[in-house]
């Protein structure tokens, strides 16, 4: 799959969500990173503690299949980012969602410094539970 042309550290982002590596996912971040996930709930705010968040999510789904990027806009060092998330719950439901996520990137090791991700986590959730 071709992914939109990112900044590396964005682009890190999506192939770690779709290898389900949470120590590279989280390596995107700055050490002082803060990931909205979705925007509304409390900021993880770390990369250790970003790092343990995603960790905790992967296992449920069997498999995770990631985050798809489908357009970056960027400007400076700053991206905006449409993708579809994909997975399978243990018992074989497919969960499928999609979003935008806004990235601010540090202006000095190009790491990203803030993400933060916009999708209902409704639709989310009501697939896990039909």
């Amino acid at each position: 799959m071709t992914f939109p042309a990112m900044p590396p550290a964005v682009l890190q982002f999506f192939r770690a969500s779709q290898d389900g590596d949470a120590d590279t996912w989280a390596a995107a971040f700055a050490e002082d990173g803060v990931f909205h996930d979705p925007i509304g709930t409390p900021p993880i705010t770390g990369r250790t503690a970003i790092r343990t968040f995603i960790a905790s999510v992967i296992p449920n789904f069997h498999p995770f299949l990631g985050l798809t990027p489908t357009q970056a806009h960027t400007v400076g060092n700053h991206v905006a980012v449409t993708w579809y998330g994909a997975a399978v719950t243990p018992d074989g439901k497919p969960v499928n969602w999609s979003g935008i996520n806004i990235y601010d990137l540090d202006d000095t090791t190009g790491l990203i410094r803030e993400a933060k991700a916009y999708f209902n986590p409704a639709v989310f959730q009501a697939q896990l539970t039909q």
